[in-house]
């Protein structure tokens, strides 16, 4: 029993904030469950529900401190470029691109705060967010639990869990690279429309804007 609550501690700890390593985690937990060393229910819950407080509170403190989360954002071009194209997506699609967010490269990060500067209504975020968080942990944990019961062999199952875990995050990011590669041409193009008196803008302008239309939202 402590085990398992010491396992049970370990998930929320590592699902609870971003950008922290568990996939290795997640599938070993998923063989142990197919095992019967832990139970599935139990895991899913804690994988959700604390992946989903920290969703949580990185809206919250985005939308309770807006103005210098986002002037934090828009200091890097690669933080402002993906508040912009995470911010026109949420307004147009909501829920659902709050939903497939989540399983991009640094999306779940993006997705919160750009949700949270735009005041993206709070229940409409936690119905998504719940949705994603929902989804993901049972893709996660999954992995290892239907790998463990295909073949046979823990060994084998973690292997094939955490290398799918893989493969999937980098289609996420080469899925993000076309996008952003695609932008960068259309942006080049439309310097090259513009008049010859006209100066290019800069980055500087351009979050600018940007924030504008953010903070207009």
């Amino acid at each position: 029993m402590d085990g398992t609550l010491a396992l049970y501690g370990l998930l929320a700890l590592t699902t609870l904030p971003p950008l922290v390593p568990n996939s290795a985690l997640l599938v070993s937990t998923g063989v142990l469950a197919s095992e019967g060393h832990v139970a599935l229910p139990p895991v899913l819950v804690v994988v959700a529900g604390s992946a989903l407080l920290g969703d949580v509170l990185m809206y919250l403190a985005a939308r309770r401190f807006g103005r210098p989360v986002r002037a934090w954002l828009l200091r890097r071009p690669s933080r402002r470029a993906a508040l912009a194209w995470t911010s026109r997506r949420i307004r147009r699609h909501g829920v659902p691109f709050v939903i497939a967010v989540r399983f991009l490269p640094t999306g779940r990060i993006a997705g919160a705060l750009a949700s949270g500067v735009l005041h993206y209504p709070l229940r409409k975020y936690l119905i998504g967010a719940g949705l994603a968080e929902s989804l993901w942990a049972t893709y996660s944990v999954g992995l290892g639990y239907l790998g463990s019961a295909a073949a046979g062999n823990p060994f084998y199952a973690a292997a094939i869990g955490i290398g799918v875990s893989v493969l999937v995050a980098a289609a996420g990011t080469a899925a993000q690279w076309g996008v952003r590669r695609r932008a960068l041409r259309a942006r080049d193009a439309r310097d090259a429309r513009r008049p010859p008196d006209e100066p290019p803008r800069t980055d500087r302008e351009e979050g600018g804007d940007q924030a504008s239309s953010i903070t207009a939202a």
